[in-house]
């Protein structure tokens, strides 16, 4: 059954793809929206919430990465999962200052160097094809870099998965591709991070941390992907 919506408060686009988030994340929590039940459509939740459709796909795009949906093309997005009450999970409207990317990126440095050095050791073939290829869509953001985040999210992603840890996949699906976080502090530091420059100096990184895992060398994977997040941090520093 579909809830009984309010309107969101009139904010930003990420403040407002943020709070349908959390609410569509409440209803599936306390039952109103149940395991294999479809979410309301996007036309019925811009209706209702009365938001754009951009907002409304980001919403459902953060419920995917969280592994709480799928989406099926033609039938509409269905609940997967219900999240636990006290589950691990980053706040993206958290990260309000420099100082609060800067330490996400080195939480991230710890968690996904790590996760690196085990795809390294652990991944499939098909992990690595996947891994190439993502690396080719990411480079190819160099002329459309207003798709740079997605694809950097889903990247890092797969290198999680690749370490076969659900762990460090669930960590990284809980943050969501928020935890790429240039497209708002770009805005504030006047720096224009998705540059096409930018997305190509990243590229290269990239692609040294997937010749680390191709070649199965952990350390050179691990050493890789700290000096992507480096870089990153300088990057930011402008």
């Amino acid at each position: 059954m579909d809830p009984a919506p309010e309107p969101i408060n009139r904010e930003s686009a990420r403040g407002l793809s943020h709070e349908l988030t959390l609410r569509l994340t409440a209803f599936i929590q306390d039952g109103t929206i149940r395991r294999g039940e479809r979410l309301p459509t996007e036309t019925a939740m811009m209706e209702s919430y009365k938001v754009s459709r951009t907002v409304v796909r980001e919403a459902i795009s953060q419920l995917q990465a969280a592994g709480l949906v799928e989406t099926q093309q033609g039938r509409g997005s269905f609940v997967l999962n219900v999240p636990s009450q006290g589950s691990f999970a980053i706040d993206n409207n958290g990260i309000n200052t420099i100082d609060d990317v800067w330490d996400l990126l080195d939480f991230r440095l710890g968690v996904e160097s790590e996760a690196a050095a085990l795809a390294a050791t652990r991944r499939t073939d098909q992990q690595l094809a996947e891994l190439e290829r993502l690396a080719q869509t990411f480079l190819e953001c160099e002329a459309r870099p207003s798709e740079a985040v997605e694809a950097d999210f889903a990247l890092h992603l797969a290198i999680a998965r690749a370490a076969q840890n659900r762990h460090y996949l669930a960590l990284l699906k809980s943050m969501g591709p928020m935890m790429i976080v240039m497209p708002k502090f770009r805005l504030l530091t006047g720096d224009d991070a998705d540059h096409p420059d930018n997305v190509q100096l990243a590229a290269v990184e990239h692609a040294s941390i997937v010749q680390a895992i191709a070649r199965r060398e952990p350390e050179t994977a691990r050493a890789a992907i700290r000096l992507h997040l480096a870089n990153s941090r300088a990057r930011l520093k402008g």
